[in-house]
């Protein structure tokens, strides 16, 4: 005859205990509330994104950016305001804006062709446009360019009519070994979805200046840049002479 013995002190059988009634019902709830919570976020956020917020200069940084903006021969309505304030001061040294047609000999410095701006400067260059302002965002990074763009969808279309498509995109951009500037698409999304490199005509990771550059803007661009470089939070051009 064989005898079983229990292992356990006192001869006593151990039970595994499972989860409670109240332990399960708690559970499904904090799934239920972590569900709606992502889902809110994604239709929020991807989905259904609200209008982006304007980025805003101080005066000081206004007409920091103008006076960088006036090196490009780029007069801003501000600047105009600006130029016009200081001019009437007495005894005034303030930089003569563009439109100021006082008689002075030409010059060019090496300086002047150094253009430094900064993720904020640009996307407050977006925001004076009422058209782009809530719907265009940039972002710099190491070589790369990012943009976030809200496309509103027409009225006509036959799904999610009137609803806005949240448009995600990136560049490269950066001078190769022959000190020639690289505009290579890195990709596109749609709601943060990416976009299959067949679907966009296989231009992900191209060189757009050299692929285009026999005519037209990129190869005016590129004859005209001699350095372009964008870090994180700021984009540096030279031009050349």
């Amino acid at each position: 005859m064989f005898s079983f013995h229990s292992s356990c002190p006192g001869g006593r059988l151990s039970r595994q205990r499972g989860f409670t009634g109240v332990q399960v019902l708690l559970m499904l709830l904090a799934t239920m509330v972590i569900t709606v919570a992502v889902s809110f976020f994604v239709i929020r956020a991807y989905i259904f994104p609200k209008p982006l917020e304007p980025v805003t200069l101080s005066a000081k940084e206004e007409q920091k950016l103008d006076q960088k903006l006036s090196v490009l021969g780029w007069q801003s309505d501000s600047g105009s305001r600006t130029d016009s304030n200081k001019s009437s001061g007495k005894g005034s040294t303030a930089r003569r804006g563009s439109n100021d047609l006082t008689p002075e000999p030409y010059r060019e410095a090496d300086g002047d062709r150094r253009v430094t701006f900064s993720e904020k400067e640009v996307n407050a260059m977006i925001g004076r446009n009422p058209d782009f302002a809530h719907r265009v965002a940039i972002d710099f990074s190491d070589n790369l360019a990012s943009a976030k763009i809200l496309v509103p969808i027409p009225q006509d279309f036959p799904v999610m009519a009137g609803e806005i498509l949240r448009v995600n995109a990136g560049l490269d951009i950066h001078l190769d070994s022959r000190r020639r500037p690289v505009v290579a698409l890195v990709g596109v999304s749609l709601m943060g979805v990416p976009i299959p490199n067949a679907w966009l005509g296989n231009i992900k990771n191209v060189n757009l200046v050299s692929e285009f550059g026999d005519r037209g803007f990129w190869n005016t661009f590129a004859d005209g840049v001699e350095d372009i470089q964008i870090s994180e939070g700021e984009l540096y051009i030279k031009l050349r002479k």
